[in-house]
């Protein structure tokens, strides 16, 4: 039965997640919040990982995602699931281009995705910015701004960003190492 919950799961994930895997975080956090596979918490901890080993964020969280439920055998379906849509999309798609090519209906169909994976991307940014800096439970009428925002993490977050932007020369790996250490050291 966990396997079946796992393909339809990530198949539906994999289905409707356009734009790439950032898209998948907002149908992984719902995934955390229905079964005991993993933690909200524990799936910022996943994108951390995702982001940081090679291989598409999606793949690498649904592997993760699988293996904590079923093993190994969870961990390839719920892989094989998420990238199925993708292929079977694919190829429907490559063989109706050749012919539709032209169509203006297509080529709105197209427009009209860009849309709607730029807002679940940018929704996914805002849940994980949120999470990473924010307290949100701790938010009442008497809490004061240091205890609701993670001022540490803010300022380590605001100093990266200055970081990039001024030494854009410097390869990502490096903030990435950077970011590893200090969340380590300083206990993000």
């Amino acid at each position: 039965m966990i396997f079946l919950q796992l393909f339809w799961e990530f198949f539906k994930t994999g289905l409707f997640a356009v734009g790439g895997g950032m898209a998948t975080i907002p149908f992984l956090k719902d995934i955390a919040q229905r079964y005991p596979w993993f933690t909200p918490h524990e799936l910022l901890d996943m994108l951390a990982v995702s982001e940081s080993t090679p291989g598409p964020i999606g793949v690498n969280t649904a592997t993760y995602a699988g293996f904590r439920a079923a093993g190994l055998p969870g961990a390839i379906t719920a892989t094989a699931s998420l990238v199925l849509p993708s292929v079977i999309i694919v190829i429907l798609v490559s063989r109706a281009l050749d012919r539709f090519r032209d169509s203006s209906l297509v080529q709105d169909g197209f427009y009209g995705l860009r849309p709607a994976s730029t807002g679940l991307i940018l929704g996914a940014m805002l849940e994980v910015f949120a999470a990473s800096l924010l307290h949100l439970d701790r938010w009442g009428g008497l809490a004061t701004l240091s205890a609701v925002i993670d001022l540490p993490a803010l300022a380590f977050f605001l100093l990266m960003t200055l970081a990039i932007r001024k030494l854009p020369r410097l390869h990502p790996i490096l903030f990435i190492l950077i970011g590893a250490v200090c969340g380590v050291l300083l206990r993000f």
